[in-house]
């Protein structure tokens, strides 16, 4: 974007979804200029104020010339949020730097396309705008720079597993999907025929994988010679999940997780999905995107599926803060004359 200095914050509530994508937004913008200096800020909104957010306005307690206020000047040149308790907080930067500051929204904040210079929203959102940039898969940390360290250095206890490598993403049960026993069950049988095909499987769980699956899981590699990182012994620094990506000839996961769903399409590698019981009308419509795509096929114990340009979503987006922001700038030179630094406050 430009050779000097520039400030982001990446602003929300602290919800880990929400901050990974922020986080991947803001590391992608870094990618191409390391001049960008990423901060991240949380706000904690209080009663009454949290009860009507996004639509209220931010606590007086918290306003940027207050002491210890999340939004403590100087203003950034880029603003990345997320979360509806993020809403007013971003309005409110907006009006203290006078406009210089550069908001950028994730996900639809419900307070209509003004709410920020940009939004990103996924397509089964109904949300649209000139501002407002749609994709397929949402933005992650899974980037191609980080695949492809991988790939040169990977693990030695992944290294050494045969081909075709399969990574296998189990999440659980969720807000919208549940991991009966006939779901556990039924996922076990497919993945065990696809060890039948000569495939090692390289598995990563998550918290809410019910145990009964875990146990399965394990269970299924001690036996067929695979890899398995349960998610909960050992220490989460050594979690291989970017490796196992990463030297994936074929990548199953479950559908109960659209930001799993969206760091496997970065991959290249064909998707398989497993669609444990329930569902939701989002799922639906970004499992039949990458189905129409060709990168995914339901997981029918078989490898399926041709290799494919990675979506790299996250790149894409900030591709476009990256465009939008110096337009911004340019309207800002317009109007006052010159070009705004760092320090606005």
């Amino acid at each position: 974007m430009t050779v000097e200095p520039l400030s982001c914050w990446v602003l929300t509530d602290g919800k880990a979804g929400d901050e990974v994508q922020c986080l991947g937004v803001a590391q992608a913008l870094q990618a191409e200029n390391p001049n960008i200096i990423v901060s991240i800020r949380h706000v904690h909104p209080r009663a009454p104020f949290v009860w009507t957010m996004p639509w209220s306005g931010i606590d007086p307690r918290e306003a940027p010339h207050r002491s210890g206020s999340p939004l403590a000047p100087p203003f950034p040149d880029i603003l990345i949020a997320s979360g509806r308790r993020a809403v007013p907080y971003v309005r409110a930067v907006k009006r203290a730097s006078s406009g210089r500051t550069f908001t950028v929204f994730l996900k639809d904040p419900r307070t209509g396309p003004r709410t920020a210079d940009l939004i990103w929203v996924a397509e089964h959102d109904k949300l649209r705008g000139d501002n407002v940039l749609v994709t397929l898969t949402a933005p992650h940390r899974v980037s191609q720079e980080r695949l492809a360290a991988a790939r040169a250095a990977p693990p030695a206890a992944l290294a050494l597993l045969k081909s075709p490598r399969v990574a296998v993403l189990a999440g659980g049960n969720s807000r919208h999907h549940r991991f009966l026993d006939s779901d556990v069950a039924r996922l076990l049988q497919q993945l065990e025929a696809l060890t039948a095909e000569g495939a090692t499987l390289m598995v990563t769980a998550s918290r809410r994988t019910p145990s009964a699956l875990v146990e399965g899981l394990r269970a299924l590699v001690e036996r067929t010679g695979g890899y398995l990182w349960d998610g909960v012994t050992g220490n989460p620094a050594d979690n291989p999940y970017i490796a196992l990506l990463a030297l994936a000839d074929w990548v199953v996961v479950t559908a109960d997780s659209s930001n799993m769903l969206g760091e496997a399409a970065a991959t290249g590698a064909p998707l398989l999905i497993f669609e444990p019981s329930g569902g939701h009308a989002k799922f639906k419509t970004l499992l039949q995107g990458l189905k129409t795509c060709g990168i995914a096929r339901e997981l029918r114990g078989r490898l399926e599926g041709d290799a494919y340009l990675p979506l790299d979503t996250t790149a894409a987006i900030a591709c476009t803060i990256a465009q939008s922001f110096m337009a911004h700038r340019s309207r800002l030179a317009t109007i006052t004359g010159e070009l705004p630094g760092m320090d606005i406050s």
